[in-house]
């Protein structure tokens, strides 16, 4: 195979924050800035807006903006970002998994 899918995957979900935005998104389904960050601790305003526009330009993340005052702007993931659930569930399945195992052999 010429063209590795696994590591085009991983490219546009490179980083610390993408998959947890994603996450947090998954779970509110539409969410704004603010209250994303909240719920991300740790990430600064510039680290998250750089990760959503970079989520955006790769069709995951999708981005509504109201024209009112005040501004406010809404984030939902794309179908592209929403086939990535399963993913996730996945992943976090494996993670309980792995997490139990590890216990298990440290007691």
């Amino acid at each position: 195979m010429e063209e590795c899918f696994v590591r085009y995957a991983l490219s546009l979900l490179n980083g610390k924050w993408k998959l947890q935005i994603i996450w947090v998104i998954t779970q509110n389904k539409v969410i704004r800035f603010n209250e994303m960050q909240r719920q991300l601790d740790g990430i600064s305003s510039l680290m998250l807006s750089k990760n959503l526009q970079e989520l955006e330009c790769d069709s995951i993340v999708h981005r509504r903006q109201y024209n009112e005052v005040p501004p406010r702007v809404e984030y939902s993931l794309t179908e592209l970002g929403k086939a990535l659930e399963c993913a996730l569930f996945a992943l976090g399945e494996w993670g309980l998994k792995a997490s139990e195992m590890v216990k298990k052999e440290n007691s």
